[in-house]
């Protein structure tokens, strides 16, 4: 809204100019000279908001040596959060602030990485309105939501497409191929499949990674803000359980990220499932579905393109059956798995980039959701000390006053719910000693300084 203001009022600026440029006497060019100036100060003022943007923290891109991340040739041990949220609410310059809290208050709890949706496919306020054509006015909140996460030292894991159905999703590809008569099968997984759906999908892709920021003026694959690229969130292909389809889908696509972006670390965005080529399925899946969903977690982190792998953690979806003590002593045995999967056979770090407990659960207390974070921090903080993989875990979700209607059985309000919020902040500092970040951090020098 302030920029349409801005043409309009500069516009009405330079035909008053010229009118008075035209008459005789000196008011009329002292007048005119007024207006230019403010002409000049309404075209350019928007350049005052990229300077205060470039102002913000020295950002080095996170590499992978082995089993860990490194930041600045120090290993780097991630506490952080998802708010899929973040570019859908920075379309509209007035809800933009809640954006910028949600941001500010996960670097007061110490918090480095949020993992956010960078896709939007179809439907209202779509970054992708159809197969190669992007609306602009939505790319522009995507740059804003990486340009303030700069600003606030946070880090983004940005996932490229959805496995379901909100925002678009694979149904979604699939739709505009059938809609345009080159659609193989109406069937979803066809996403993974079909020749002119893969072109729709390395078209987003390429688009996505080489945008240049608005505000920024960096090019998405050249910001080291950005954490890393997700392909796809819970991929699962159900129509082929022995896994060869999505398998295909993710060597081709791993390497055509890479062939474009070299400097950014990529995963697959995996709940973590084994399957078929996999003696854990019947040992450690939750159930006998999971095995069959198409998806396999070794097989697939194991693809040289894939720099680490990621897992999330739904007890309480999984099992239908069981009290809480039995999911929560599973939760323990599903990350030490993993973990040890990663130490010693794949030699890449692990992300649980997605965690939760429902409050809609028939015996929900909040103190089993902070028993069950509790435990999740703790083997994470285990890892780390012996500098193994497990590398980071990622709450779903957070987010700020005021938004309800972006919350699920899952989401919270951090500081409305004070036994996580000191949970989440006493992890930040445990992490950051271990890396020893907390006497050139001021923020963590002063949040730390107390929790020791």
């Amino acid at each position: 809204m302030k920029k349409d203001l801005r043409s309009h009022w500069s516009l009405r600026f330079l035909i008053i100019y010229r009118k008075m440029v035209t008459r005789n006497g000196m008011l009329y060019p002292i007048l005119g000279f007024a207006s230019c100036v403010a002409f000049l100060y309404m075209s350019f003022g928007d350049l005052k908001l990229s300077a205060n943007f470039t102002k913000g923290p020295r950002f080095s891109f996170v590499e992978r040596n082995g089993t860990q991340f490194f930041l600045n040739g120090k290993p780097l041990y991630v506490n952080g959060w998802n708010s899929y949220w973040l570019m859908a609410h920075s379309v509209d310059e007035s809800s933009r602030p809640k954006v910028s809290a949600m941001l500010q208050a996960g670097a007061k709890m110490g918090l480095t990485v949020c993992r956010t949706w960078a896709f939007n496919d179809g439907g209202y306020n779509a970054l992708q309105i159809s197969p190669g054509q992007f609306d602009e006015r939505v790319f522009k909140a995507l740059d804003y939501v990486i340009a303030e996460a700069r600003q606030q030292g946070i880090r983004l894991l940005l996932s490229l497409v959805n496995n379901l159905q909100p925002y678009g999703g694979k149904t979604q590809y699939v739709n505009w191929a059938w809609q345009e008569g080159v659609g193989l099968s109406s069937s979803n997984d066809s996403f993974f499949f079909d020749p002119s759906i893969r072109k729709y999908f390395k078209n987003y892709v390429l688009t996505v990674l080489t945008r240049k920021n608005t505000i920024t003026g960096i090019q998405y694959r050249n910001d080291p803000t950005i954490f890393a690229w997700e392909l796809i969130n819970e991929p699962r292909c159900m129509t082929d359980p022995s896994g060869d389809t999505l398998q295909d889908w993710l060597e081709e696509m791993s390497a055509f990220i890479k062939s474009i972006d070299k400097n950014h670390l990529l995963t697959i965005g995996l709940e973590g499932f084994y399957g078929p080529s996999s003696p854990k399925k019947a040992t450690v899946n939750p159930e006998q579905w999971a095995s069959a969903l198409g998806a396999d977690f070794m097989r697939n982190s194991n693809i040289t393109n894939v720099d680490f792998a990621s897992v999330h953690i739904y007890p309480d979806q999984w099992f239908h059956g069981l009290r809480f003590e039995e999911k929560w002593n599973y939760v323990s045995k599903w990350m030490h798995s993993h973990i040890e999967d990663c130490d010693k056979e794949l030699k890449k770090p692990v992300m649980f980039t997605e965690y939760g407990l429902s409050d809609q659960n028939k015996d929900f207390q909040l103190s089993q959701r902070e028993q069950l974070y509790r435990t999740i921090q703790d083997i994470i903080y285990k890892s780390a000390k012996k500098k193994g993989s497990g590398a980071g875990a990622l709450v779903w979700q957070f987010f700020v006053e005021g938004m309800q209607e972006y919350s699920d059985d899952f989401g919270m309000v951090p500081w409305q719910s004070p036994p996580i919020y000191k949970l989440t902040i006493e992890h930040s500092c445990k992490l950051a000693r271990i890396q020893g970040l907390i006497q050139e951090n001021g923020n963590l020098k002063q949040l730390c300084s107390k929790r020791k």
